[in-house]
């Protein structure tokens, strides 16, 4: 399995917490001022305190002495983010926490019963969803419950998967803000911005600003890995991954092929590479003989490249002149006994 793979599966297997190098805190996010005490707390009644209540969430209430209208029972959060209580009708939730909106539970229950202390759970959350697709284990859509970085959320879907590629998507409607990275994209038709982060910028050693905040409403994907090919005269033709690379050199596409036939012509390999938006190809004329003696600097394959090693006509017939003569001797062995 890849580096990339089994460090998130690390990351999962001993809670979600790793150190993440400087400026990294122990969950993977940044230190920066945002990051107060309280943002990583849990209240007293189970529910993180920083977590902002929105529509389609799911709350709990216990009000003390009034446990016959409020036990057990469930109130959603409505699309306009109002929910509606026994005793108090209609009340704004979204856009509280736990804790802000026990407070406004309690000045509205004043009237009813002296001194009312009011405990609010959410039950289960609905507001704050995020799509994790593509190459992960658990692709999905998740919950955010809170601050989470993208390291973060790449761990909630199990971590990527063996065939997961060199970089991670992240797509936020322009509504939200646009992602806060140099080079991205924006999509006019879908109203979104896009960027293309490296997974090796956010594992092992993030980056705080690649290893952005994910916003609720953001689609996060994987793409899988690219390939590269060789064929002709190399000992293993066939397909082989990028994994979590950009690119590999010719060299190593080599090695990968299990090296060269003796009949290659090293000297009239070429690299076919498709030119992008069209169906045509260009040739990249590559030296072999030259790379391994360390004659010329090595050359990249990216993703859908073809290194193609031509089989030398001359070296071919010499070969079957060898395998002639060793016939040979070996009847005249065989003859002499």
């Amino acid at each position: 399995m890849k580096l990339c793979a089994i460090a998130l599966s690390l990351l999962i297997s001993i809670g979600g917490r790793a150190y993440c190098g400087p400026g990294q805190g122990a969950d993977g996010q940044g230190s920066d001022s945002r990051d107060t005490p309280q943002a990583s707390t849990q209240s007293p009644h189970g529910t993180r305190a920083d977590y902002v209540l929105g529509p389609g969430d799911q709350i709990t209430l216990s009000v003390e002495g009034l446990d016959e209208n409020y036990s057990e029972k469930i109130f959603r959060i409505d699309g306009s983010g109002d929910v509606s209580l026994p005793l108090i009708g209609r009340i704004h939730a979204a856009g509280n926490t736990s804790g802000s909106l026990e407070v406004a539970l309690q000045t509205k229950l004043e009237p009813i019963l002296k001194h009312p202390q009011v405990v609010v759970t959410v039950g289960s959350f609905g507001s704050q969803p995020v799509s994790v697709l593509g190459s992960v284990t658990n692709p999905g859509i998740f919950q955010l419950q809170g601050r989470k970085t993208l390291f973060d959320v790449l761990s909630m879907a199990g971590g990527l998967a063996p065939e997961a590629g060199y970089v991670v998507r992240v797509t936020r409607p322009v509504e939200n803000g646009k992602i806060p990275l140099p080079n991205i994209q924006v999509d006019v038709g879908s109203r979104a911005s896009v960027a293309s982060i490296r997974v090796k910028d956010i594992i092992g050693i993030p980056k705080a600003s690649d290893n952005i905040e994910i916003l609720p409403g953001d689609t996060v994907s994987v793409p899988k890995s690219g390939v590269v090919y060789a064929v002709g005269s190399v000992v293993k033709p066939g397909a082989f991954s990028l994994d979590e690379n950009e690119s590999l050199s010719a060299l190593q596409v080599v090695s990968l092929a299990e090296g060269l036939l003796p009949t290659s012509s090293t000297s009239k390999a070429k690299i076919i590479r498709i030119v992008p938006n069209t169906p045509n190809r260009v040739e990249i004329p590559v030296n072999l003989s030259q790379l391994m003696a360390g004659k010329a600097p090595d050359v990249q394959l990216q993703a859908q490249d073809i290194l193609f090693v031509p089989s030398s006509k001359a070296k071919k017939a010499g070969l079957r002149t060898l395998d002639v003569i060793a016939q040979a001797a070996g009847y005249t062995v065989v003859y002499g006994r």
